[in-house]
């Protein structure tokens, strides 16, 4: 954690944004000025004079090229696909080609005060490749770079706890403190029904039905499972219930409980304002900084998820979640994913004494086929792995994370400039 965590902020101290959420309370209006080639413009709003009304967007942007020093308009609209945008002003951004000054910014006719001068941006013509292809070429390698040490953190760690487990397979892991049952589980408040409303409706699952509500006077996220899944209520409110759960890269759970008829069984978790990593993407894409931003949160919520701990005389045994996907994954406001859905988890005890084991190696093999299947490792698929195994189980999360860290980077806009929608 310590490595990962290092290696994390060198790379961080080479971009700074600041990352901020967009409002959708009313819609953008921008400076509008384009020239005949670029009239796919026009359609991403009306058009009154020189400033139009944007449809789809909060981001205005502009297009500027540069002819003796001087800048020269190209292009002011509202952009033509969502995205986010967290600049006010209109800042300049270099293009591949070294001639184009970009900018997009979200605030209204911000496109038509562009900040540039032509000390720091006119190219250097001596240069064979342009600044912005350099940076393009050096976040790919980054992100190669990022996925290889984060495979190598997690399996060190997991090689680790695999080792102490063989040598001593029938006591609990003894780092120097003491010796803690990983049974234990803490104790989460009962669910106030008076204190609850149900506004809408987010999605709808196999198993439950995920609302926005508010609960004592906080907006959240309720997920109602039918009187008769129980068991699967059960399941996922055992892993919330486990000690030293709380973590930025978790959704947070804030009470558990039955409604007053005896009807549905409730969880009320911590709402996240961007819904599912899947939606996200859909609807956005994304700056680097924003997409690393996403993947570096991702990475750490499932190393916690999968780390051994012993803190205070409490212990968090690793998790292995089975069925990471981008339906699992939730955005909060500030673009930090958050794991949840743990229905089909198994926690990975290390106190084999306990009769409580027997259930959970029960319920291990029951699982054996649940997950979503484009996010299976090929092993998994064929059946060719010992599910009982704790090396298989959280090799197959591993593979399930390189995949959503894949979906991230596709629909970053710095790598792939003019081409994502």
């Amino acid at each position: 954690m310590i490595l990962q965590r290092w290696l994390l902020i060198l790379a961080l101290e080479f971009i700074s944004v600041c990352i901020s959420s967009q409002s959708f309370l009313q819609k953008r209006q921008c400076a509008f000025q384009v020239s005949p080639q670029n009239n796919k413009y026009i359609a991403a709003g009306n058009v009154s004079g020189s400033v139009q009304l944007c449809e789809n967007t909060q981001c205005c942007v502009g297009y500027f090229v540069i002819s003796d020093g001087q800048l020269r308009v190209d292009v002011l609209a509202c952009d033509v696909a969502e995205k986010l945008c967290p600049d006010e002003t209109c800042k300049a951004q270099s293009s591949s080609n070294g001639r184009v000054i970009k900018c997009v910014c979200n605030t209204d006719l911000c496109n038509s005060n562009i900040t540039w001068t032509s000390e720091l941006e006119e190219p250097q013509p001596t240069y064979s490749y342009s600044a912005d292809v350099i940076l393009q070429t050096a976040a790919i390698i980054l992100v190669g770079i990022v996925l290889v040490l984060c495979f190598i953190i997690v399996a060190a760690k997991q090689r680790g706890l695999l080792k102490d487990k063989k040598e001593n397979p029938h006591s609990c892991v003894d780092y120097n403190v003491t010796s803690v049952c990983s049974c234990q589980t803490t104790k989460t408040p009962e669910v106030d029904i008076a204190d609850m409303e149900l506004q809408q409706v987010m999605s709808c699952g196999h198993f439950a039905t995920v609302w926005k509500g508010k609960y004592q006077g906080s907006v959240v996220a309720v997920k109602v499972f039918p009187a008769g899944w129980k068991e699967k209520w059960t399941a996922e409110k055992e892993v919330y219930e486990l000690p030293l759960m709380r973590h930025a890269g978790i959704v947070h759970f804030l009470a558990g409980g039955r409604e007053t008829d005896g009807g549905s069984w409730l969880m009320v978790l911590q709402f996240a304002e961007y819904g599912s990593l899947h939606s996200f993407l859909c609807k956005h894409t994304n700056n680097w900084m924003l997409s690393l931003n996403l993947c570096q949160s991702l990475s750490q919520g499932l190393s916690y998820l999968h780390s051994d701990l012993h803190r205070h005389d409490m212990h968090k045994p690793p998790v292995a979640h089975r069925d990471l996907s981008s339906f699992n994954v939730l955005v909060r406001a500030d673009g930090i994913c958050a794991l949840c859905d743990f229905g089909c988890s198994t926690i990975l005890r290390s106190c084999s004494q306990q009769p409580h084991l027997q259930s959970q190696a029960t319920k291990m093999e029951s699982h054996a086929q649940f997950g979503t299947l484009r996010y299976m490792s090929p092993e998994i698929l064929e059946g060719s792995v010992n599910l009982s195994n704790t090396w298989c189980l959280l090799q197959g999360d591993i593979y399930a994370l390189g995949l959503l860290l894949w979906e991230i980077c596709m629909r970053c806009s710095d790598l792939f400039e003019g081409t994502l929608s």
